[in-house]
């Protein structure tokens, strides 16, 4: 009997992450939270709720079952990161940076599935503090282990601008514009720095 419920569990908790995965946000996020009931300290069922909840949108939600989670184990790099987001999409910038600092200290780009973007949102805190030689670092961190995100690659253009680095920008905008010609935030973007740059 014992091994049956073991093997129910198991399956419940692949479940939980398939879900996910699936984009079935909310049942995942049922799933992780009966897991729970029946093990409050399972801690893979918190990370998987934890990263539906942000992926809901259900920020506060998952600011709460995050700051619940590292109670169980401080340094699961998972949950750092996952709590990072959830207080950087609330807006709480001075609680969430360090969290993404932190997340990177603890994993190397290999094994860390998030550490691209950690570096990706502590650009866009540093953005948000107009801090804009911080946020080209961050950003320049984040295109360098993912090249691919045209987002990403219009941001660092807009840190560049902003600390009037035209040339710079304008390159970041163009590898933007090289990966979707429609992503008209860097169409925008080369179109202001070209100007510049003809200026002076």
């Amino acid at each position: 009997m014992l091994s049956f419920s073991l093997v129910a569990q198991q399956e419940q908790k692949k479940d939980a992450l398939k879900l996910y995965n699936s984009g079935n946000y909310s049942e995942s996020i049922s799933v992780c939270r009966a897991e729970i009931e029946e093990n409050n300290k399972n801690l893979d069922s918190y990370v998987v709720l934890c990263w539906a909840l942000v992926k809901n949108g259900q920020y506060r939600e998952a600011e709460y079952w995050g700051t619940e989670a590292r109670k169980i184990s401080r340094y699961d790099h998972r949950i750092i990161e996952i709590l990072g987001e959830a207080k950087y999409y609330l807006g709480n910038n001075d609680a969430a940076l360090p969290l993404f600092q932190e997340y990177v200290s603890l994993v190397s780009p290999g094994i860390g599935s998030r550490y691209a973007a950690s570096y990706y949102f502590m650009g866009e805190i540093f953005i948000r503090e107009a801090r804009y030689n911080h946020a080209d670092i961050a950003l320049t961190t984040a295109v360098t282990y993912d090249n691919m995100n045209d987002v990403w690659w219009t941001r660092l253009g807009y840190a560049r601008e902003m600390s009037r680095n035209y040339e710079g920008a304008e390159e970041a905008y163009n590898h933007a514009l090289h990966l979707n010609p429609s992503q008209n935030d860097a169409i925008n973007g080369v179109e202001r720095v070209s100007n510049h740059i003809k200026r002076y």
